[in-house]
């Protein structure tokens, strides 16, 4: 189902501030700048400002996945309890969030910006 990791979404309140250290400690600028939410391309992956989230609530994380009305579901049917529906937030990304029976909040994206490659079948390592 899981593609990989995504994107990290961190609370920043004071959205200003958060930007430009972000910037200084990236050696970038974000590819997008609105005052409802900033995100920069951090290693291939995304790195988020939410300044409408609450810093107790912590950062949060979206797994990659093909479709995300069909992983929310799966999701749910697999015993995690919606915290958010699946919702279009533009260019065709759809997210959603569920909170696993442990009581952490899992978030699933569809960002057709980013390629498809699932994960390949697991390789040799320790104990393989």
């Amino acid at each position: 189902m899981f593609l990989g990791l995504r994107t990290v979404i961190y609370p920043a309140p004071d959205l200003e501030r958060s930007k430009a250290w972000y910037t200084a400690l990236l050696g970038h600028g974000p590819y997008f700048d609105e005052p409802f939410y900033v995100g920069f391309e951090a290693g291939g992956y995304e790195l988020g400002l939410n300044p409408r989230a609450d810093p107790a609530d912590g950062a949060r994380t979206y797994w990659g996945v093909p479709d995300a009305a069909v992983a929310h579901a799966a999701l749910l049917a697999a015993g995690a309890e919606a915290v958010t529906d699946v919702t279009e937030v533009g260019e065709g990304i759809k997210v959603g969030e569920v909170r696993e029976p442990g009581g952490a909040i899992l978030g699933v994206i569809e960002n057709p910006v980013f390629a498809v490659r699932p994960v390949a079948e697991p390789g040799p390592g320790p104990g393989r």
